[in-house]
């Protein structure tokens, strides 16, 4: 049997980033017969593409070692990338791709990369027809030669880590890269003591800052522990943020509150996690460090009769 094509897939981060490129990735796998894909990622987010059915190896570069670098780049040199794909459409992605010498680099257009230098690098350049970044990134696979799109997240299961009620819980995750896109942490506590008075159930909070408030566990882990807590959680309540992203991917219902960024784009996506943005939302992302107005026009009785009618039907459907 000849050989496949080695296909060199460079997204470095961060967690959102990657899951929203599982299905493009996927997708090179499945319609390139016997390929061979290599995937350039940040060590801190091996955890996200383990037992990856439709990855061959995973590399590891961090950029703030000097070795990993050099490591990472003499493995690169040692193989014959047919043509890579960058995904992430940086300067330092676009040089890692050019690194391994690949007979093609696809990436996006220009006006689609945050650092438009890097699309010099490319000898492919794709304008996406899409809204949604997944999206985006099947429609880069398919330039590539992605025939049979899977939107498909195969994320692996996780281990226990850190500390979960033994029953039904909700799981928050309360922070998100810049204070902007983050919703008043006390309003969590509000949140909490509705959960616990209807519903009897435990609100767990994601991360390192937590919520003091009565119904309410601090959880505390790695990404291994933070999917698995995703998985066991009735619902989830979130943020434009990585950990939302995983809920949507693994299919869980919940709540995502947005303010300014545009749930269009950078929403759940999937469909089975519901939007909450104000009306007056405008798209922003200046990372400013304080919540921003439109977050805080959104109130914690607001989210909560939006996860009730959720919490109805995914509590029926566990009685029955």
């Amino acid at each position: 049997m000849s050989q496949g094509p080695r296909v060199l897939v460079v997204r470095l981060g961060s967690m959102g980033d990657i899951i929203h490129a599982l299905p493009a990735v996927a997708s090179l796998k499945h319609s390139i017969p016997r390929s061979e894909i290599t995937w350039v990622v940040a060590p801190k987010w091996t955890a996200l593409l383990e037992g990856n059915p439709y990855i061959d190896r995973i590399l590891t570069l961090d950029r703030r070692s000097l070795r990993s670098v050099r490591s990472a780049f003499r493995e690169l040199r040692r193989e014959r990338f047919e043509f890579a794909v960058d995904f992430q459409g940086l300067i330092k992605s676009a040089l890692v791709a050019a690194v391994a010498r690949p007979e093609r680099i696809y990436g996006f257009d220009r006006r689609f990369v945050r650092e438009s230098p890097a699309a010099w690098f490319y000898s492919s350049r794709v304008r996406p027809e899409s809204v949604h970044v997944v999206d985006h990134n099947l429609d880069l696979a398919a330039a590539a030669g992605a025939t049979n799109m899977l939107r498909t997240f195969p994320l692996p299961d996780g281990q226990p880590e850190g500390e979960l009620p033994a029953g039904d819980f909700v799981l928050a995750s309360p922070l998100a890269g810049w204070g902007a896109k983050q919703w008043p942490l006390e309003h969590y506590s509000s949140l909490a003591e509705a959960l616990r008075r209807e519903f009897g159930l435990t609100l767990v909070v994601n991360g390192a800052r937590p919520i003091s408030a009565a119904g309410t566990v601090a959880h505390i882990s790695g990404l291994p522990g933070l999917i698995y807590a995703t998985r066991r959680a009735v619902a989830v309540v979130g943020l434009d943020s990585g950990p939302m992203h995983i809920a949507a991917a693994l299919g869980k219902p919940g709540v995502a509150i947005y303010g300014p960024t545009d749930p269009e784009r950078n929403g759940p996506y999937g469909g089975t996690i519901r939007v909450l943005r104000a009306p007056g939302a405008i798209r922003d992302h200046s990372r400013r460090p304080e919540p921003d107005v439109s977050m805080r026009a959104i109130t914690p009785e607001q989210v909560f009769e939006l996860l009730r009618s959720i919490l109805v039907g995914a509590l029926d459907g566990r009685i029955s």
